[in-house]
């Protein structure tokens, strides 16, 4: 069996738009003892496949960063199901394997030679993988296959991309979108920089669809759960949100990028050399010089199509970007639309009164007319020539362009090659191109060779993004030009097949690589000659560096040769770059020849190659030996927690809670001895939010040789919702059952989302249940299930607050009663981590009992690990021992209710048995 994988040049946008969905939804046949006619119940799809893991590895060596993504899913459907993987990368990456596995079947991907001819990706009816362009920035790789019935499947996908220098920092950017509540989430980054870390920094979660979002506040901290480690050369970030801390993310699932910014020490003036069982790499990225003036020209699109938010957004942007040129620069604007609309037929001076005669011109453009790209274009170039021609040449100067739009060709002229030919002509190498297309039906393409042929670089801006953050955060990309016409030389004896080494400009904060191979694998020095123009001088910087090979052991198990990798990526690039620009058949058929070899050799899926998934008989190992269990069928874990805090320990069988208290960052946990039949009041806030959650114990023998005579678990959760309407709702492993005016009964196998009135129920097929009330509170019950329980075992809940912000300050229960709550330890043991997230194991001579300050409560408390959701992780936390003794309020009797709906409140104010 053979399937082919191409990469195809015309990528769409993969994100499509969702439908508003009917009051009520839900997709089970069974579903309602009496469905009531007014409510519309809408068939959706098939039982949602369960993804059980999702995990990635990413190592950076020398800003080379390898990536591999392995996702578990299992259908627990009663039929066939088809399944997509998908996965946004980099645009910059490349592709190095892929790889399915259905059952004990292996599927390897193998990059091959692409055939030149039409149609020539191949298609195959029950198994596919495409890709497309993605979110800004990316490109979406998917990949769908057909999972038999109650079988399993893992994809693993590898790539690799250098990482580029913006604004002083290297950003590497991970997608973590498995849109649904995952029981192994791992993000892990490992960063080896041999010439030292000079500055690191994890973001928040950063999501571009979410409505006004930038790139995320750099001060608001790392997500809830990472962990960061780092000496002077090494860094290693860990990100693994439990279940109930990705619910917090968002309820269903996260969707947003995980992005780590850093930076490097440099000392060399000429740059820093590395080389590597002959191959070099040389990163030149000088700093303190004098900025050079740049003579710029703005054009800004004023046809129709801007009308609205998108020319209001560019319009501020340049308002926030003319007060930022400095005294030495020269500027003009063009406004166009089937007319060119020049403000000045000169470049003026940066006076404050410039200034502000520009923001006025600016402020009165209006949307009207046409495209004329090509007259734009000509007449920015001509404003820059007849400046740099009228001027003292020695007065080294950067003449750029900032060109954008949302649109095509429609006025003058309108053929690509010729507005390409007469841009490239009429600018001959002397100015940039900078563009920026915004929405969809921009010709990015045309942009994109726009920049390319003229030292430029282009961006795209999706519809729903802020075109003027995105229009700032590139100018300030090229707003210091520091040096141009940079060459860089090493004597041509000692050095082969080198990349690029001419540069029309160097901004600050960016950086220049070159890569090579070395003639002499034991050249112990290499001659390095840097030429360039800097203000009114001509710079010649001449050194002599020391080569010392990186030690094997600095050496990556991911790949033998990162420097070779590195060298083969850049000029993969530079090739597909210059085929992109040719337009000579016989030399773009050469590039094309030269890519596609090159794609082969080096395992890259490019526009010159195609990826085969070969099928062998039979694979000895299978996936769950390597991938571990799954959320839905690992052992006992009946575990609670509060406020995204670290879940669950399957320690013994008896309820145990876990409680999180953000601003002191402790975990505490206790367990609770309970009796088969017990009703535990775990929220208990009936009387101001209008809420209570019960649980009801149900019970097993213990394990052989446990210390205890019985497990208890967690068989049924019951909530009561009074406000707006009364609502009651009670979940078991099999079912969820919602009466309100009308009863409903989903079963817990089947995918369903339910909601009316501030209510929303929501049920991941044998995985979890969501309950939202009034958008303010939300509870996560998770489902345990198992194959072929044991004698002790028991398909059971675990119970969850993801969301607590519509609870009031008097809500109670075991635990409601922390909410709003902190605590502090009265002396700090050595051996926490003041950068970590979770703290550091204290050594085995330190665990004697520490006091623990928490409502007033002094409460002795163990430093203790436990292995947490389903035995493959664990939680670091303060144990309070004794069924929680001086921890809770009262004691256990305090916290049994009557029946599963029980409202009554033994603490506090409100005392209330009624429904």
């Amino acid at each position: 069996m053979l399937l082919l994988l191409g990469l195809c040049l015309a990528l769409t946008l993969c994100a499509g738009s969702q439908e508003e969905e009917p009051s009520w939804v839900d997709t089970s046949e069974q579903v309602g003892l009496r469905v009531p006619r007014q409510l519309r119940l809408l068939q959706r799809l098939k039982t949602k496949p369960l993804m059980t893991e999702f995990s990635v590895k990413s190592t950076i060596i020398s800003r080379y960063a390898f990536t591999t993504v392995s996702c578990r899913m299992l259908n627990r459907a009663s039929e066939d199901q088809e399944i997509e993987f998908q996965m946004q990368i980099p645009a910059a990456a490349f592709i190095t394997n892929f790889t399915m596995l259905i059952g004990d079947k292996v599927y390897q991907g193998e990059i091959t030679e692409r055939e030149k001819k039409n149609g020539d990706r191949a298609k195959e009816k029950r198994n596919k993988t495409t890709e497309d362009y993605g979110e800004k920035g990316t490109e979406t790789f998917r990949a769908s296959l057909v999972i038999p019935s109650k079988d399993k499947a893992a994809f693993i996908l590898s790539y690799e991309e250098l990482l580029q220098r913006r604004l002083g920092k290297y950003e590497h950017v991970i997608s973590v979108r498995p849109q649904q509540l995952v029981g192994r989430l791992t993000v892990d980054v490992t960063i080896l920089e041999r010439s030292g870390i000079a500055s690191l920094e994890v973001l928040p979660l950063h999501n571009s669809r979410q409505k006004g979002s930038g790139r995320g506040e750099d001060n608001a901290g790392p997500p809830p759960s990472t962990v960061i480690n780092q000496n002077e050369t090494f860094a290693k970030v860990i990100f693994k949100p439990t279940v109930v801390q990705q619910a917090r993310i968002a309820q269903n699932g996260i969707l947003g990028d995980f992005i780590i910014r850093y930076d490097v020490n440099r000392e060399q003036s000429v740059g820093d050399i590395q080389v590597l069982n002959g191959y070099f790499v040389h990163y030149f990225a000088p700093k303190d010089l004098p900025p050079l003036p740049k003579n710029v020209v703005f054009v800004l699109d004023s046809s129709a199509s801007m009308v609205g938010t998108k020319l209001r957004q560019t319009k501020d942007a340049l308002f926030t970007i003319l007060h930022d040129l400095r005294p030495q620069d020269r500027f003009s604007i063009i406004g166009f639309s089937n007319r060119i609309k020049v403000w000045k037929d000169h470049l003026i001076s940066v006076t404050p009164d410039n200034i502000r005669d520009g923001k006025v011109y600016i402020h009165h453009m209006s949307p009207t007319g046409g495209t004329d790209i090509n007259g734009a274009l000509q007449r920015a170039i001509r404003l820059l020539n007849n400046y740099v021609a009228h001027n003292d040449i020695e007065d080294r100067s950067v003449s750029l362009i900032i060109f954008l739009t949302d649109g095509k060709p429609t006025v003058g002229e309108t053929q690509t090659l010729k507005i390409l030919n007469n841009t490239k002509e009429a600018a001959r190498g002397q100015i940039c191109i900078f563009t920026i297309g915004i929405g969809n039906d921009v010709d990015f393409r045309l942009l994109e060779k726009l920049s390319l042929e003229n030292c430029g670089l282009t961006r795209r801006v999706h519809e729903e993004e802020d075109a003027g953050s995105q229009l700032i955060g590139f100018y300030d990309e090229i707003r210091t030009p520091l040096l141009s016409d940079i060459r860089i030389d090493y004597p041509p004896s000692l050095v082969e097949h080198v990349t690029k080494t001419l540069f029309p400009n160097y901004f600050n904060g960016s950086e220049i690589i070159i890569a090579g191979k070395l003639v002499d694998k034991q050249l112990d020095q290499l001659h390095v000659e840097v030429t360039a123009s800097n203000s009114k001088k001509f710079v010649v910087l001449k050194t002599d560096v020391p080569v010392e090979p990186l030690k094997a052991g600095d050496d990556s198990e991911e790949d033998p040769n990162h420097i070779e990798r590195l060298w083969s990526h850049l000029t993969m690039k530079e090739l597909m770059s210059s085929w992109l620009q040719s337009d000579n058949e016989q030399e773009k058929e050469q590039l094309r020849q030269k890519a596609q070899a090159l794609s082969v050799s080096y395992h890259f899926l490019t526009p010159f190659t195609s990826m085969k998934l070969r099928k062998p008989a039979l694979h000895t190992d299978k996936p769950e030996d390597a991938y571990g269990m799954s959320a839905a069928t690992g052992p006992a874990t009946v575990m609670q927690s509060l406020r995204g805090g670290t879940s669950m320990q399957p320690v013994d069988g008896d309820p145990h809670f876990v409680v999180d208290f953000p601003w002191s960052k402790l975990t505490v946990c206790f367990n609770i001895d309970g009796e088969p039949g017990d009703i535990l009041r775990l929220v208990s806030d009936h009387m101001d939010a209008g809420v209570t959650v019960n649980g009801e114990l149900i019970g097993a023998p213990a394990p052989p040789n446990g210390h205890k005579k019985q497990r208890t678990y967690f068989g049924t959760i019951t909530i009561l919702v009074n406000k707006p309407e009364r609502s009651y709702l009670e979940i078991t492993p099999n079912r969820v059952i919602l009466d309100s005016r009308d009863r409903l009964v989903l079963p817990c196998n089947r995918s369903v989302v339910v909601g009316s009135r501030g209510l929303e129920v929501s049920v991941s097929a044998n995985a979890n249940v969501t309950v939202t009330i009034q958008g303010t509170i939300t509870f996560v019950i998770l489902i345990h299930l198992y194959k072929n329980p044991a004698p002790f075992q028991r398909n059971h809940l675990g119970f969850y607050i993801s969301n607590s912000k519509g609870l009031s300050s008097n809500c109670h229960g075991l635990l409601g009663q922390f909410l709003n709550q902190d605590a502090k330890l009265t002396e700090k043991p050595s051996g926490l981590s003041q950068n970590l997230t979770i703290p550091l194991f204290p050594p085995a001579g330190e665990r004697s009992e520490t006091i623990l300050k928490v409502k007033g409560h002094q409460v002795p408390v163990v430093w203790k690990q436990r292995k947490i959701y389903n035995g493959e992780e664990q939680i670091d936390c303060w144990f309070a021992r004794n069924n929680a003794a001086k921890l809770i309020d009262g004691e256990y009797k305090d916290y049994l209710a009557s029946h599963p709906f029980d409202t009554e409140t033994t603490f506090g104010l409100g005392l209330s048995r009624g429904l």
